[in-house]
């Protein structure tokens, strides 16, 4: 019998393989995105610290309408959290999903809020 991988491991797959290239710093931290049936999240982490340095979530959103649009919502919100963090360029981490729809809506988002990557 062949083995099935469902998406979630074929997407954990694909996200350990992207990890192995991707790392931020803290002149250039990482912009991590996740996205789950309903909502989407971002962090810009700096792996070298350990630490996050700024998250934003479509619950802080009040107004999103469809999912693309609260996505991009999203990207603005961690745009301006990170430029008053001081952070200007960044590293773009998909996690492992594909440049589409929601993921592509928040780094979409991000650029027009004032980040580079």
């Amino acid at each position: 019998m062949i083995n099935q991988i469902n998406r979630k491991e074929i997407r954990a797959k694909k996200h350990r393989r992207i990890r192995n290239k991707i790392s931020g710093t803290s002149e250039q931290p990482r912009l991590c995105v996740f996205r789950s049936l309903k909502h989407v999240h971002a962090q810009i982490i700096d792996d070298q610290a350990g630490h996050t340095l700024a998250a934003a979530s479509s619950l802080e959103i009040k107004e999103s309408g469809s999912n693309k649009d609260a996505a991009s919502q999203v990207g603005k919100l961690i745009a301006e959290k990170a430029i008053q963090a001081g952070i200007k360029t960044v590293v773009f981490d998909r996690s492992g999903y594909i440049y589409h729809g929601r993921v592509q809506a928040l780094a979409e988002g991000a650029r027009e809020g004032g980040l580079e990557f």
